[in-house]
């Protein structure tokens, strides 16, 4: 069912760049008013909440609106609640529904931390070339036991010191993707620039991510922004086979969409790791020798874009 936006007006202060907290929200009514709840806490005063109910079949909708209806007063609220669409059609549809100068990513069932909006606009604000920035994120279970204390050395297992430089951060999210959770804020126009999210992909992200690197238009800074939830549902976290490479094939296309974007090392480094998903899906297709040659091509690239400097670790096959 399609619905118009509900919105909800409080008079923000003045002075400060408004930020947009951007929602999709599916099938999440455990974790969903533990995020909406996370909104209200976060310092940061002048900002705004768009939700965008995809379809949920739960009772994540009622949920949403119930929670509405008590917090309409002191918060700017937009929510539309209709059919299914995916989640990059979503982003896109909050982005249009958005007002803010600066877009906050959220996920129905992660949630924000309180002081990691104003160190990303902090950010944002003292470097008005980049166009996002990214933090790092606690991770926790479905019953919101921290699993880690860092999402980016506990999960992801990378050196975030190699996210302090703009070479350093444009290698990581081409050879090694690591960002996860609600920890992305961007510069409204950025999306102008990227354009949009993917609605023909499963995994949007990675492929938003890449266009961005492209511009040099991405930073970090080294804060807990977010918690990043592990449970049985998450969309890249899988053991089904099927699935995974379907994933997979996502980031192939990723990686073909966006290869003529980068020139030089940097165009190597992004064909290897086509190279690397190749020998994965052969692997777990059961085409081994298909699987080995590609990794032996995966190798010969990075060998040659990583000459005279230290390469970045990827992950295995399993």
């Amino acid at each position: 069912m399609s619905a118009s936006p509900e919105q909800a007006s409080s008079n923000p202060p003045a002075g400060r760049p408004l930020v947009s907290f951007l929602i999709p929200a599916y099938n999440h009514e455990h974790f969903i008013e533990k995020c909406l709840d996370s909104v209200l806490l976060d310092k940061y005063a002048n900002k705004q909440l768009v939700i965008v109910n995809d379809g949920s079949r739960d009772r994540t909708a009622e949920i949403i609106s119930e929670w509405i209806a008590k917090h309409k007063s002191s918060l700017d609220i937009r929510y539309v609640d209709r059919e299914n669409k995916g989640i990059a059609a979503t982003l896109n549809e909050l982005t249009a529904l958005a007002s803010g100068d600066y877009l906050r990513l959220g996920a129905s069932d992660d949630y924000f931390l309180a002081d990691g909006t104003t160190a990303q606009v902090a950010y944002l604000e003292a470097n008005p070339a980049k166009l996002a920035v990214v933090g790092d994120s606690i991770v926790v279970d479905d019953q919101d036991r921290v699993v880690h204390d860092s999402a980016m050395v506990g999960l992801f297992h990378v050196d975030k010191a190699r996210y302090l430089t703009d070479e350093g951060i444009r290698r990581e999210i081409i050879c090694r993707w690591a960002i996860g959770g609600p920890v992305p804020l961007l510069r409204k126009r950025g999306l102008d620039a990227a354009e949009g999210w993917n609605e023909n992909l499963l995994i949007d992200d990675w492929d938003f991510f890449l266009r961005l690197t492209a511009l040099d238009a991405v930073g970090f800074v080294d804060v807990k922004v977010g918690a990043y939830r592990v449970h049985g549902t998450n969309t890249s976290k899988t053991k089904d086979t099927a699935r995974r490479i379907a994933n997979l094939r996502n980031m192939a296309e990723a990686v073909s969409r966006n290869l003529a974007l980068f020139e030089g090392r940097h165009r190597t480094m992004l064909r290897a790791q086509g190279r690397l998903i190749a020998a994965k899906i052969a692997y777990l297709e059961g085409r081994h020798v298909k699987s080995v040659w590609n990794v032996v091509m995966f190798g010969g690239l990075r060998a040659v874009a990583f000459v005279g400097s230290t390469p970045v670790r990827s992950r295995s096959l399993r």
